[in-house]
């Protein structure tokens, strides 16, 4: 049975493989050592933490092998689709989200291409390929060397799923993760780790959005705030924050997640039935359309026009709700159809208005 001990420097919870005697973090690289007169708990509950760890001290000079655009630009987004092709988790179109959030990105809100870093099974370079190892370097990619007036975003389009957590930092009692093309065998990505890298280091002045479309998204970058709204725009800002303690926010800057379902049980849908000509993410899709479509002036407009998508859906199929033209020659072929369920939702590091606060890439 695999043992769930804390880092010891920054207590991100680690699976310690059988019969090893110390783990490195892969947020931190502290290495911590396990007592074996110490009582950590092999059914998961709550660990003694080991003796001081040991740094190694510079923890990222191995980026540079990682071939990636230029890291100090103003605006740097990372964008992630995984389609897990010839698998049986098969995706159809994560990689077509991809492309369409970069020409979004280029095009509305002028991200230069060289600051833009994608991952997809369709990359020849084994480095830009969405594997865990892969992916987790591009996360510490993004937020390198940030500073007060950055800009960043991070999309992802691909499967989630949940594990159980046992440090009672969640209020639902799951973690939520994020599944790479290889996660069959080398695991998942985390909450946890995601919001220790990309969330926490935010400085002062910096802001982060997320656009994450995956089943059981609603907390995956572990914000400490949800918000819950009704059909009618109404919402009130529900406090995530551990029982713990345990600190979930930035270092000063901001971070705000558009993820696809508004509650980490639902999930989110592959289909063709919003673009009407191949398989698109639906939150992604909807992201785009509300921002093509002139709602993007404040995070509620966004949200509403988003939701407003998904579920006219099914009766403008045969409307022909189509794309706006500028996307149609980013799109590629194939798909499936669902019916669209899910509910797209913010989560935030800070409660705020959504119809006064301007949105802004």
């Amino acid at each position: 049975m695999l043992m769930l001990v804390n880092c010891s420097n920054c207590h991100t919870p680690l699976q310690l493989p059988p019969g090893a005697q110390s783990i490195r973090c892969a947020i931190c690289h502290a290495v911590t050592r396990i007592n074996n007169n110490s009582s950590y708990n092999t059914h998961h509950q709550h660990q003694q933490y080991p003796p001081p760890p040991v740094v190694t001290p510079s923890p990222y000079n191995h980026v540079t092998s990682f071939k990636t655009p230029n890291a100090h630009g103003r605006k740097r987004a990372l964008i992630i689709g995984v389609c897990y092709k010839y698998s049986r988790h098969e995706l159809k179109g994560c990689i077509n989200d991809a492309k369409c959030m970069k020409y979004l990105l280029i095009n509305r809100f002028k991200f230069p291409d060289s600051s833009i870093l994608m991952l997809t099974e369709e990359e020849s370079d084994p480095y830009k390929r969405p594997t865990k190892y892969n992916m987790r370097m591009a996360l510490y990619w993004l937020v390198q060397g940030c500073q007060p007036g950055d800009s960043l975003v991070f999309h992802y389009s691909g499967h989630g799923s949940q594990q159980r957590n046992y440090t009672g930092d969640e209020v639902d009692g799951y973690d939520e993760t994020l599944c790479p093309v290889d996660f069959e065998t080398q695991g998942l990505i985390v909450d946890n780790e995601i919001n220790a890298t990309i969330v926490k280091p935010l400085p002062r002045g910096a802001k982060l959005h997320a656009i994450i479309d995956s089943c059981h998204s609603g907390t995956v970058l572990d914000l400490p705030f949800f918000c819950r709204m009704d059909r009618h725009g109404k919402y009130v800002w529900e406090d995530h924050r551990p029982r713990s303690g345990m600190w979930k926010g930035t270092s000063g800057g901001e971070a705000i997640s558009f993820s696809a379902g508004c509650d980490n049980y639902q999930t989110s849908a592959d289909t063709t039935a919003l673009s009407k000509i191949t398989s698109t993410g639906a939150m992604t899709f909807s992201f785009i359309q509300a921002i093509e479509r002139g709602h993007g002036s404040t995070y509620g407009k966004i949200l509403n026009a988003m939701r407003s998508t998904i579920r006219n859906a099914d009766t403008e199929f045969s409307g022909g709700l189509t794309l706006v033209p500028s996307l149609i020659n980013m799109l590629l072929t194939g798909g499936s159809v669902s019916r669209l369920t899910q509910e797209p939702q913010l989560t935030a590091n800070e409660p705020f208005d959504v119809y006064t606060k301007p949105f802004s890439l």
